[in-house]
């Protein structure tokens, strides 16, 4: 086999949508697999729905989230440029070879003759397209005259190049996840391949591309199947078939309900982002949330994204991305639909938060806490985050639920105060605060023993004193080891808090 060459191409239209990373982290694995090539085209031929950022929001989704490659329209390479709109000039003249050897048509017909040709169909029954039927009653250079074409094309008439496909043909391909798919070109149209502005369309250049850049696989999203017996003949009629790339067409992400595709509505309306990064639409100004700014750790989302649509040859699921290269196979990715699951995702997010040091994270935190003018040092606040790290699905959660290791609470959980805090608890915890002042060593295990020996001193059940301890120094009714919480505090801080508690929490005031 020659060197595998894949390709992600995807077009500067908005953000990228988290299926989008999907497609351009399989290619990227199976390059890897196969000490292959990875390449980032843009293809930007639909000038009308450019979009400006888009295409520098696609190159830093990929950055983020670790997806490299070798060539491409952010590093160059051999084959570039990697941009279509650049690759302008080369198009034309394979569209006038598909129109020399017959393959492909000049079509001069108006909007208004399109419509009311569409509607002349519609009206008898039949399909609306631009097919071998129809296009013998149209305007084009199937119907014309030569001269009158020549004449047409010299006076600057608009006029469009349509490929020219066989009226009955049945057109197969091995699709290298679905097998052996076919169509009849009688379902087909004769697709526009030049536009009457002289720029290709998708599938003129794709194949262009493709074949020049000396692709090997097009692995793609499932919505390209039904181009791909268009492909298919472009590449017999261009005279490529022995050259011509394998394709893989990847399931759909489903929506979480597991009906359609997944959509940005969806994740609006059950408020997950889409899109790897925050993307702010330079039209209407909507801004839509993005992974990395929610507190997604990249390799997560990776690891996440590999096992929508494929599955391992075991139950294994945390993979490092040298796991993934390794494990990955196009003939282990499934043919239906994989269903999006957030609440998987943010599993995944806390199995790697948890592997992120204690340092880095904290590092993170620290301006966080700063603008909420709270003023604190690395080193406490590393331990403050090795302590509460296993709580959070995500890093900045921390700096909610762990306020009360640098300033004292002023709110206490209500529930708790209502349920548990009553007689004789308050003379108790006054009891044990008076015990620890005693402690020498202030240290959890110190602690823990110095509480167990009170309350057997005292015969008193330790259960009931655990969680009204807890709120009386932290306000909260759960959190991270009790007794580790309160050596971080420190014996002066958690004496000052439990005799603060005592003297002024009343479970009447409590709301």
């Amino acid at each position: 086999m020659n060197q595998v060459r894949v390709r992600f191409a995807p077009s500067p239209t908005g953000a990228l949508h988290i299926g989008g990373v999907r497609t351009a982290l399989f290619n990227f694995l199976f390059a890897k697999k196969h000490n292959g090539v990875n390449i980032l085209r843009i293809e930007d031929t639909d000038q009308t729905r450019f979009v400006p950022g888009a295409e520098k929001y696609i190159v830093e989704s990929l950055e983020w989230l670790g997806i490299s490659f070798d060539e491409g329209v952010h590093i160059g390479g051999e084959y570039g440029p990697y941009r279509q709109s650049d690759r302008k000039p080369m198009y034309r003249a394979y569209v006038d070879q598909l129109i020399e050897s017959g393959n492909a048509y000049y079509a001069f017909d108006t909007p208004e003759e399109l419509e009311e040709m569409r509607q002349r169909l519609k009206d008898s029954g039949m399909s609306p397209q631009y097919d071998a039927t129809s296009r013998m009653s149209m305007k084009n250079s199937l119907t014309l005259s030569a001269d009158e074409v020549k004449q047409r094309i010299a006076a600057g008439e608009p006029y469009v190049v349509r490929v020219k496909l066989p009226r009955k043909e049945e057109v197969r391909f091995n699709d290298l996840i679905r097998g052996w798919v076919s169509f009849n070109t009688a379902q087909l149209d004769d697709k526009v391949l030049m536009k009457n502005d002289g720029m290709p369309t998708y599938h003129m250049a794709n194949i262009v591309d493709d074949h020049t850049m000396k692709i090997t696989h097009v692995i793609r999203g499932e919505e390209w199947l039904s181009s791909a017996p268009l492909h298919v003949l472009l590449y017999k009629f261009l005279g490529w078939k022995e050259t011509m790339p394998q394709f893989a067409h990847l399931p759909l992400i489903l929506k979480p309900e597991g009906n359609g595709k997944l959509s940005k509505r969806d994740g609006d309306r059950l408020g997950f982002p889409v899109f790897p990064l925050e993307w702010k639409d330079p039209i209407t100004e909507e801004v839509s949330s993005g992974y990395r700014e929610n507190g997604y750790e990249p390799q997560a989302v990776i690891n996440f994204l590999a096992l929508l649509g494929w599955h391992p040859s075991d139950n294994q699921e945390i993979f490092s991305i040298d796991e993934l290269i390794h494990a990955f196979s196009l003939e282990r990715i499934s043919k239906n639909g994989a269903k999006f699951d957030i609440d998987k995702a943010k599993w995944f997010n806390h199995q790697y938060l948890m592997q992120r040091s204690n340092e880095n994270i904290a590092e993170a935190l620290l301006p966080i806490l700063q603008s909420k003018g709270i003023q604190t040092n690395l080193e406490y606040l590393t331990k403050v985050v090795s302590l509460t790290k296993e709580k959070v699905t995500f890093w900045k959660d921390i700096a909610n639920i762990s306020e009360y290791f640098f300033k004292a609470p002023t709110q206490f959980d209500s529930k708790v105060i209502e349920k548990k805090w009553k007689s004789p608890i308050p003379e108790n915890l006054k009891l044990f605060t008076e015990t620890i002042q005693n402690t020498s060593e202030f240290k959890a295990q110190q602690i823990e023993s110095n509480f167990h020996s009170f309350a057997e001193r005292n015969d008193l059940n330790p259960g009931s004193m655990l969680q009204p301890l807890r709120v009386a120094v932290s306000g909260q009714a759960g959190g991270p080891p009790l007794f580790e919480m309160l050596e971080l505090l420190g014996k002066d801080t958690v004496i000052n808090r439990l005799n603060w508690a005592i003297a002024n929490i009343h479970p009447a005031t409590q709301s």
